[in-house]
């Protein structure tokens, strides 16, 4: 490569790089280039290095001593620039996650997977499980909106009346996909228009033959090739861990905590829906209320612990529990920016939950 050309080279890799501002010796280096004025303008560094070649055309020697002094400095600047964010980031505590939104769901099958979800409604009903739908006789005013949705196994047979019959879509814990698949003629052929949606941890989710549940799934979903089985990726249960700490301060996994299916259920209900009604899901200080009502856990399973022993006996857990009580209050303070409304019970929204 001829002498010119090199320089030439050269300087066109100073065009993709930020100029330094470089103080007295910026002043200096405008002396001996000829250019009148202050130094209050800044210098691009690459002039500074490199002379002007019509008038100053450098030498092979010199172009490869100052290219090595160029990209040294270029280093030092970047090295500063990744100090000075992560100081940044740390002062500020929160964790940086993009939130993936509908391509964080890709469906299972038995060829690529690439397949995101893609539904999208104007106004959900997001139904709970719990004890409160009894006689909530809610289930005319649930069917009727865009889409509802549901979680894990909760029937809706024998309960029309008080939770509805129609379900969009359901969100399912790894820990339910095998009482899914006791009655997977029902959920996967009779229910055929219905989306599901799995959460699990990578060890029970991976896709190298190793993952326990995430291989019954795709057995599932090459059996019901019309099945509409999606997952949830690494990249968005990351993000839901994510929001967990900016709300409440706490790594999840060093609190000992898990997230509730519910948890994921409000995340995608969000993703997906203008606005959400909200079925059966108490608010943060419902049992702590003196007068408070006490319900089954689940609305479908009679003679079990009562729903606010179940949380409490959760929040307190050292290891291995759902911290439904702080989830509601993080549910509150979404809805205070969210077009969301509970019922059964109702309860408002407020900006400032603890």
């Amino acid at each position: 490569m001829r002498e010119g050309q090199s320089y030439r080279r050269t300087k066109e890799l100073c065009a993709f790089h930020l100029p330094l501002r470089l103080g007295t010796l910026e002043a200096g280096a405008r002396q001996r280039n000829g250019v009148s004025g202050t130094s209050t303008v800044p210098f691009d560094y690459c002039e500074l290095v490199f002379c002007d070649e019509r008038n100053n055309p450098p030498t092979t020697g010199l172009v490869s001593s100052r290219h090595r002094v160029y990209w040294i400095c270029l280093l030092i600047v970047s090295a500063l620039s990744v100090v000075l964010w992560y100081n940044h980031v740390t002062k500020l505590n929160v964790t940086i996650m993009a939130n993936v939104g509908l391509r964080g769901y890709v469906r299972i099958t038995s060829g690529q997977m690439d397949q995101y979800l893609d539904v999208h409604c104007k106004e959900c009903a997001l139904v709970s499980s719990s004890g409160q739908m009894l006689k909530a006789g809610k289930g005319k005013e649930i069917d009727e909106l865009d889409c509802v949705i549901r979680m894990n196994n909760a029937p809706t047979v024998g309960y029309e009346h008080d939770v509805g019959s129609k379900t969009s879509l359901r969100v399912v814990s790894h820990t339910s996909v095998p009482l899914i698949l006791k009655n997977e003629t029902y959920y996967f052929q009779q229910s055929a228009g219905t989306v599901y949606v799995v959460w699990g941890p990578e060890r029970n989710m991976r896709q190298d033959g190793k993952g326990k549940i995430f291989n019954v799934l795709l057995k599932a979903a090459k059996k019901y090739s019309h099945a509409k089985i999606y997952v949830v990726t690494r990249e968005k249960i990351q993000y839901c861990d994510g929001l967990f700490q900016n709300e409440t301060g706490k790594n999840r996994m060093q609190s000992g905590a898990f997230l509730s299916t519910g948890f994921f259920t409000m995340v995608l209900a969000m993703d997906m829906c203008d606005s959400i009604q909200v079925y059966g899901m108490i608010s943060d200080d419902y049992c702590s209320q003196a007068n408070h009502t006490a319900v089954p856990y689940h609305y479908y399973e009679r003679g079990r612990m009562d729903e606010c022993r179940m949380y409490r006996v959760h929040e307190k857990a050292r290891r291995g529990g759902h911290r439904f009580i702080t989830e509601k209050a993080i549910y509150g303070r979404w809805a205070s920016h969210k077009k969301m409304q509970f019922h059964h019970p109702s309860w408002t929204a407020r900006e400032n939950v603890s």
